[in-house]
């Protein structure tokens, strides 16, 4: 049996061809984040706030506190799961952003924490996929809703 000698921190990363304003603000503004990663959400995020976001499809929501922003650079929050979420923007040319997604905190067992960090590694390699198609194509994806259609929450018709 294997045992894990560190805790992983998961990391995705995707070149966005648009300006580091521009991507910062995709995950700083729920009328846009709503465009390619949760459905809902109860502000903007702002350092010291208490956000909620909701995945409606899942029936799922996440309460998050927001614990630093730095303008066009760095977003980090700690979920309800206690694990940190940290964006980092980094500008690549006038019309290119690097942005790297790191995740990490899990806790539980090593399989579970294994679990965690899998589904994380997936979930934000998604998340950035999306974005990058909503803001250099203006096309919407669907991935998150997509990723486990038969997981939706049924509505009564």
């Amino acid at each position: 049996m294997a045992i894990l000698n560190e805790i992983p921190a998961v990391k995705a990363e995707m070149l966005i061809r648009k300006p580091v304003e521009e991507v910062f603000e995709a995950f700083i503004d729920p009328a846009i984040t709503t465009q390619f990663w949760f459905t809902k959400s109860t502000g903007r995020l702002e350092a010291g706030k208490r956000i909620r976001w909701d995945w409606e499809m899942y029936g799922v929501s996440d309460d998050i506190i927001v614990k630093e922003i730095e303008q066009n650079k760095l977003i980090r929050i700690e979920s309800s799961d206690n694990t940190t979420v940290e964006w980092v923007f980094a500008r690549r040319a006038d019309n290119e952003t690097f942005v790297t997604i790191t995740n990490s905190g899990f806790t539980g067992t090593g399989d579970e924490i294994v679990i965690q960090a899998i589904d994380s590694t997936g979930g934000y390699t998604m998340v950035l996929c999306g974005l990058k198609a909503y803001l250099e194509h203006n096309i919407k994806l669907n991935l998150v809703a997509d990723r486990a259609p038969d997981a939706h929450v049924k509505h009564d018709e």
